[in-house]
């Protein structure tokens, strides 16, 4: 029986190659793990021959420092086997274009920031097939999101604000505004596969933050149930009050063990139009990175943990993706209760 499938992941990871821009002779490395998916191996390598380029597959040992299940989590501590060989590293630095397909990426890991200050671009890709098809970027959302940072980048202070009762207010002085737009396209940028938003990394947030019904808390990939409270200082959460989930939280801030695990990280807002609030419930958690639920349209999503900025390293790393918020940047609402604001 032919695997028709496999035609579609083609076709997809081909026009992702192609919004990376890559060109004929340039030089692909498709890096995976034992427990990387073999079709997005082989779509990947088949996309970059297709495009002309040069491309090795590497698949090195699987293992993370992380004290955590690698179940797609998001922390991105990276590979031990590339963390630990210099071998590996400059294969990577050597490539244009790195296409990683590993489970847990190295998002935060500052072996990254050293392949990429070598001029590769790294594209991330780890969720569904399904959910890589149908939130496939387009060249427009690089626009939209960088409106999002140019805003960040010229204003003071973002509030954000809720009918369940958050209510904080962030110093966006010095936090670094970045975006995701899913696709790695400049020498020296990672990006993700799917995703569209717009982030900062603010030193300083006052205030309290309040999880309804229906936000996500990610890694664990689970929906709030009952209401959340969290009162925040100078950028650390102070106190966690609440049901079952209030639970959840505080167990993981003290069982980790880390001082960075109750510091907020970076935090913005979703404007992934294609993306579903819903997705969460409709697969197991081993499939999915999260993207719909961290981008999609109108979330705010925060994070606590890591801080590239602040040279925090953690394992400590949550991202809460929240419904019904308005974000408000100097006084410009960009979201309102939960709907995206025209661009």
């Amino acid at each position: 029986m032919f695997d028709l499938s496999s035609l579609d992941l083609l076709d997809a990871f081909t026009r992702e190659l192609e919004l990376c821009k890559l060109t004929s002779g340039e030089h692909v490395v498709v890096l995976a793990e034992p427990s990387s998916r073999g079709d997005y191996v082989a779509a990947a390598y088949g996309a970059a021959k297709t495009l002309g380029a040069h491309v090795i597959a590497a698949t090195v040992p699987g293992g993370s420092p992380a004290p955590m299940p690698s179940t797609h989590t998001g922390a991105g501590p990276g590979l031990v086997s590339v963390l630990n060989d210099t071998v590996a590293q400059d294969l990577l630095k050597s490539a244009d274009l790195v296409v990683d397909l590993t489970r847990e990426g190295f998002i935060h890991a500052p072996v990254q920031q050293q392949i990429l200050a070598a001029g590769t671009r790294i594209i991330f890709v780890c969720d569904a097939p399904d959910v890589l098809i149908r939130n496939l970027p387009g060249a427009a959302d690089k626009d939209r999101v960088q409106r999002g940072v140019d805003l960040l980048s010229a204003s003071s202070t973002m509030r954000v604000t809720s009918k369940a009762g958050t209510d904080l207010t962030v110093q966006l002085h010095n936090s670094h505004p970045m975006f995701q737009c899913g696709f790695a396209d400049d020498p020296g940028r990672w990006d993700h596969w799917p995703s569209t938003m717009v982030m900062c990394w603010p030193e300083l947030s006052d205030g309290r933050i309040v999880l309804a019904a229906g936000d996500i808390l990610l890694p664990f990939k689970e929906y709030v149930h009952d209401a959340v409270t969290l009162e925040v200082a100078g950028g650390h959460i102070e106190k966690v009050t609440g049901g079952f989930e209030a639970d959840l939280l505080s167990t993981f801030f003290e069982d980790s063990q880390d001082q960075w695990a109750r510091s907020l990280s970076h935090m913005g807002w979703g404007l992934m139009k294609s993306a579903d609030w819903f997705a969460t419930a409709m697969y197991g958690k081993d499939e999915l990175m999260g993207m719909d639920a961290r981008a999609f349209a109108g979330n705010f999503l925060w994070s606590t943990g890591p801080h590239p900025v602040l040279n925090r390293e953690s394992y400590a790393h949550l991202d809460i993706a929240m419904r019904g918020c308005t974000v408000s940047v100097d006084g410009t609402d960009v979201v309102i209760d939960g709907r995206l604001v025209a661009d």
